[in-house]
C-alpha cells in the first residue's frame, strides 16, 4: 500500500490571463518607486505605502450575496465594464463550471482593485489598493474560508436582510472572532420581500454578542429600499437607479421622519462610541453633538481595531440593484485597518510560538550576509492553472519580495525561483515586480509550494541557519475526513493519468486525501462532505480528463483502540533500493485522551487526529536526532493509514516509539528506520485486533435545520428514531430575542424603525404567518448523505440544511454488527 498525503491547494482556475490597461502599468511603476525605498528610508515613508493596502474578506452564511456583492465593487471600481449575475453565471469571482451552475461560491477567489475609482477620485486625494477575498458560504468549504482568515486585515460580512443572522454567519464570525479580525456588516437583499434592517440589527446584537453600531439607514419608498443615509454625514449616500455620483445625490434632501430618524441614530451612535472610547469622550465633553464627522469616523476604526467585536458598525444597502455598495467601500477605507494597523505577526520556531522581531534580532550580530532576512511571506493559495502552472498566493508580512529572486521555503527546507509575480482580478492579470509589506499576489514558477509554506528570502543562495529557516506563518490545521468516494481507472494507462489527476487534485486542496489500495489498485479519495466530493469528481472528470468507475460516496469510519497495546518490537532487516541494513524500535499505542495533551513533554507530532512521539534512550549516541525522528515518525504515520479490522485510518491513538541505537542496530538507513516503525507499528495493531480492542469510529454530525413549525414535529421524530440523532435544542426564531438575551439586551439594541411597525412581526404577516423553528441535533453522518432530499418531503421544500463535523464517537450494537 502507497498513501499518497496532501499537499497544496489550488482554488481558482484562469483560462484566460491577460494584461491590463496602461493606467495600472503607471500605478505600479510609481509604486514600485516607493516600495524600493521600503528598505532603505526610514518608517514613516514605508508606512505611507502600506497605510493606503486593505486585505479584506467578504464572509457570510451561503447565497447572503457575497459574490453579488463583490461584482458590484468591481464595477464601481472600473474594474468591470458590467456587474456579472450568479443567476446568469457570468460573474468573475465564480468562474468555476460548477459554480456558475449551482450559484454558489466553491473556492475563494483572490481579487485586487483600487478604490475610490478615478472619476471619484477628490484632488489632492490617493487611491486604496483593496486585495479582496471571496470566499464559500457552504459548510462543506469551511476549511478553505479558515485558510483565507488568517491572511486579512479586515472583513466584510454580508448578511441576508430577509433571513438574519444564519447558522453558518454564527461559525464564520466565531473564526474570525479567533484570529481577531475587525470586521463590519452589510445586511443586504433590503429590496425583497420581507427584509427587515430592524429585525437584522436586532439580530446581530443577540447573535453575534455585540453591540450593533447602526452606521446607516435604509430610506424607504413604501415597502421597498429607495437610498441609503449616512448616520454620520446625515446625507444621502446611494441612491435606485444612479451611479451615486455626488452630484446626483447632493439633490437628495433629508426631510420630516427620515431626518428625525438620523438624528436620533447619530446621538446613540455616537453615545456607544463614548462608552469604549475615551478619546471620543473627551471630544464630546468639549463639543457636545457638534462632533465633526472625521472624529467619529476614527473613533469607529478606533473601537474595532483589536478585533473583539464588542462594537460592530452595521450598513445598508442591496447589492443586486447596486444600492450601498459604494458606500461600502468607502466604509473599507474609512474603518478596516491597513496592514501597518495590525498586531505584530507571530511565528512558529519548532513548537515555540514568539513575535517575528524577536526572531529577527537575534542574528543581527552574525557576520554572515546571508542570515539577514529581506522577505517573509506566507502561501495562503496554490492554483493549478493549464496555461501557467502553479498559481502560489502569497502575503507578505516584512520586507519587499521581488519576482527571480530565490525563495527559502521553510517547510520543504529547500529554495525555489519564481519566474513572474502578478495580481489578479479573476481572470485578469496585472503583471507587477515585487511585493510590498502588506500586499497579496501570485507567484509563477514554484513548483512545490504548498498551501501553509512559509517563503524566505536572504542574501544568498546558502540554507539559512537553523532558526531562520524554520520560521512558520500558521501551518494548516487540515480536519479529519468524514466522506470517501472509491474510484477504479479503465486501463492501467489511464491509471497513470488518473494517479497524475489526483495528485494535482490534492494540491489544489489539502483537505482532499487519496491513497491506493495495493491489493485491489483501486484508489479512495477522502474529503469533508458530500458537496465536497462532488466538486471533486466535477473537477477530474472535466478539468483533467479523468476516466474512471466511480463508487458511491461513503462514510469515512475509522478505527481506535480500546486499551492500550503491549510493547512490541520489530527489526526491519531487508534490501531496500539496493541498500542492506538493520534497523529496529519498541512501539505503545494508547487510546488518546484529552489530558494526554497537557500530559506530552518533549518533541511529538500530531497527524489526523493521532499523536506520536519518539523518545532516544540515550540521545548522545544518534548523531542526527531529528532526522531519525522523522524518519521513525514517517512509518508510523504510513502505518495508522490502514487499520486491522477494515482497512479505516486509525483515529485517537498515542503512538509512542522507542529507539535505542546501541540494541536498535543504529545509525541505520532511513528506509529501513521507516520499515521498522511501520512493521512495529501493524504488528501492534493486529495483535490488538486478535484480543478484540479495536473499535470502529463515525463521524457524529452538529445539524441545524430551519423549517416550519408545522413540520417541526415530524422532523425531530425522524431524526430521533429513525436517523439515531440526539435533538439538542429545539427554538423559536421569531421569539429568540425574548429568550436568549444574553449579554446583549435587546432594549438597549437602537435600530431604526421598518415601513411596516404597526404590523406584529414581520415574517409573519409576510409569509402568512409562518412560524419557523430552528432545531439543532446530533446525527451520525451516515444518516444525513441524502437527507437534504428526504426534508423537502417533509417541509416542502422551505427549510435550510447546515451541518459541520463535531466529533467521532464508537459505534456500537446492530449497527457495528452492520459494518
Amino acid at each position: 500500500m502507497s498513501l499518497f498525503a496532501l499537499t497544496c491547494r489550488a482554488p481558482l482556475r484562469y483560462p484566460q490571463l491577460v494584461r491590463l490597461s496602461p493606467l495600472y502599468s503607471r500605478h505600479f511603476k510609481s509604486t514600485l518607486l516607493k516600495s524600493r525605498s521600503f528598505s532603505s528610508r526610514n518608517a514613516t515613508t514605508q508606512d505611507h505605502g502600506i497605510n493606503y493596502v486593505r486585505n479584506i474578506g467578504i464572509i457570510a452564511h451561503v447565497d447572503a450575496g457575497k459574490t453579488t456583492t463583490t461584482e458590484q465593487m468591481l464595477y464601481n471600481s472600473g474594474a468591470l465594464k458590467h456587474a456579472g449575475n450568479v443567476d446568469h453565471g457570468d460573474t468573475v469571482t465564480d468562474f468555476l463550471p460548477m459554480e456558475r451552475q449551482r450559484g454558489i461560491t466553491i473556492q475563494s477567489a483572490a481579487i485586487t482593485f483600487h478604490w475610490p475609482s478615478k472619476e471619484r477620485l477628490k484632488s489632492g486625494s490617493r487611491q486604496y489598493i483593496i486585495n479582496l477575498i471571496d470566499t464559500p458560504g457552504h459548510v462543506d468549504f469551511r476549511f478553505e474560508v479558515e485558510r483565507c482568515m488568517y491572511i486579512l486585515d479586515g472583513a466584510v460580512v454580508v448578511m441576508d436582510g430577509v433571513e438574519g443572522v444564519e447558522a453558518h454567519t454564527e461559525r464564520v464570525w466565531a473564526t474570525a472572532q479567533e484570529f481577531r479580525v475587525p470586521r463590519i456588516i452589510f445586511v443586504n437583499k433590503l429590496d425583497r420581500d420581507g427584509a427587515s434592517f430592524k429585525k437584522s440589527v436586532q439580530d446581530i446584537g443577540l447573535k453575534l454578542n455585540g453591540m450593533p453600531l447602526v452606521c446607516q439607514i435604509p430610506w424607504w419608498g413604501g415597502e421597498t429600499i429607495r437610498g441609503v443615509v449616512d448616520v454620520i454625514s446625515r446625507s444621502v449616500v446611494s441612491w435606485m437607479g444612479t451611479k451615486d455620483t455626488p452630484e446626483e445625490l447632493s439633490k437628495k434632501i433629508l426631510e420630516g421622519t427620515i431626518k428625525d430618524e438620523v438624528e436620533r441614530a447619530r446621538e446613540k451612535l455616537v453615545e456607544q462610541l463614548c462608552e469604549k472610547d475615551d478619546e471620543l469622550l473627551e471630544l464630546w465633553s468639549v463639543h457636545g453633538k457638534d462632533l465633526s464627522d472625521s472624529d467619529i469616523k476614527r473613533s469607529i476604526r478606533r473601537v474595532i481595531s483589536d478585533g473583539e467585536g464588542t462594537l460592530i458598525p452595521v450598513f445598508a444597502g442591496s447589492s443586486l440593484k447596486n444600492i450601498g455598495v459604494t458606500a461600502l467601500l468607502d466604509a473599507v477605507n474609512h474603518y478596516l485597518p491597513s496592514p501597518s494597523d495590525r498586531p505584530e505577526l507571530e511565528v512558529r520556531v519548532g513548537r515555540i510560538q514568539q513575535p517575528l522581531s524577536c526572531i529577527l534580532e537575534e542574528p543581527k550580530s552574525s557576520k554572515k550576509s546571508h542570515s539577514h532576512v529581506e522577505a517573509l511571506a506566507s502561501v495562503f493559495k496554490v492554483v493549478n492553472d493549464p496555461r501557467r502552472g502553479m498559481l502560489t498566493f502569497v502575503r507578505v508580512y516584512h520586507g519587499v519580495l521581488k519576482k527571480n529572486t530565490p525563495m527559502w521555503n521553510a517547510s520543504l527546507q529547500h529554495f525555489e525561483r519564481p519566474l513572474n509575480m502578478m495580481h489578479i482580478s479573476a481572470a485578469q492579470t496585472i503583471e507587477i515586480p515585487h511585493l510590498s509589506p502588506g500586499q497579496i499576489g501570485a507567484i509563477t514558477g514554484l513548483n512545490a509550494a504548498r498551501t501553509g509554506d512559509t517563503l524566505l528570502t536572504f542574501g544568498s543562495n546558502k540554507p539559512p541557519p537553523s532558526i531562520l529557516g524554520n520560521i512558520q506563518v500558521r501551518p494548516p490545521e487540515i480536519p479529519p475526513a468524514v466522506a470517501f468516494i472509491v474510484l477504479d481507472a479503465y486501463t492501467p494507462t489511464g491509471a497513470k493519468t488518473l494517479e497524475a489527476a489526483l495528485e494535482n487534485l490534492s494540491r489544489e486542496d489539502p483537505s482532499l486525501r487519496w491513497s491506493q489500495d495495493e491489493k485491489t489498485e483501486q484508489y479512495t479519495l477522502s474529503g469533508m462532505g458530500t458537496l465536497h466530493l462532488e466538486v471533486a469528481r466535477d473537477r477530474l472528470e472535466n478539468h483533467y480528463k479523468a476516466e474512471a468507475y466511480w463508487g458511491a460516496i461513503s462514510v469515512d469510519y475509522k478505527e481506535c483502540l480500546a486499551a492500550p497495546t503491549a510493547p512490541h518490537r520489530a527489526v526491519f532487516d531487508r534490501v531496500v533500493a539496493g541498500k542492506s541494513g538493520k534497523a529496529a524500535c519498541s512501539v505503545v499505542i494508547e487510546p488518546l485522551e484529552e489530558h494526554d495533551r497537557s500530559a506530552l513533554s518533549g518533541s511529538y507530532i500530531e497527524r489526523d487526529g493521532n499523536i506520536i512521539q519518539v523518545l532516544f534512550t540515550r540521545d548522545g549516541a544518534v548523531s542526527d536526532i531529528e532526522g531519525t525522528r522523522q524518519y521513525l515518525t514517517n512509518g508510523v504515520i504510513s502505518a495508522l493509514a490502514r487499520g486491522p479490522r477494515r482497512n479505516s485510518p486509525m483515529h485517537q491513538c498515542l503512538v509512542t516509539v522507542t529507539y535505542d541505537p546501541t540494541t536498535d542496530f543504529g545509525p541505520s538507513p532511513s528506509s529501513h528506520l521507516v520499515g521498522a516503525a511501520n512493521r512495529a507499528v501493524r504488528e501492534a495493531l493486529k495483535e490488538a485486533h486478535q484480543q478484540g480492542i479495536v473499535s470502529i469510529l463515525e463521524p457524529v454530525m452538529k445539524v441545524t435545520i430551519v423549517c416550519p413549525e408545522v413540520s417541526a414535529g415530524a422532523v425531530q421524530h425522524d431524526l430521533h428514531t429513525a436517523r439515531g440523532g440526539h435533538v439538542l435544542e429545539v427554538k423559536d426564531l421569531q421569539e429568540s430575542q425574548v429568550r436568549e438575551g444574553g449579554a446583549i439586551d435587546v432594549s438597549d439594541i437602537y435600530a431604526p424603525p421598518d415601513p411596516y411597525e404597526f404590523q406584529t412581526t414581520l415574517r409573519e404577516t409576510r409569509k402568512g404567518h409562518l412560524r419557523m423553528l430552528e432545531i439543532t441535533a446530533r446525527v451520525p453522518f451516515v444518516e444525513m448523505l441524502n437527507y437534504d432530499t428526504l426534508l423537502r418531503g417533509k417541509t416542502q421544500g422551505r427549510h435550510t440544511l447546515t451541518m459541520a463535523l463535531d466529533t467521532f464517537e464508537k459505534v456500537t450494537g446492530p449497527r457495528e454488527k452492520a459494518l
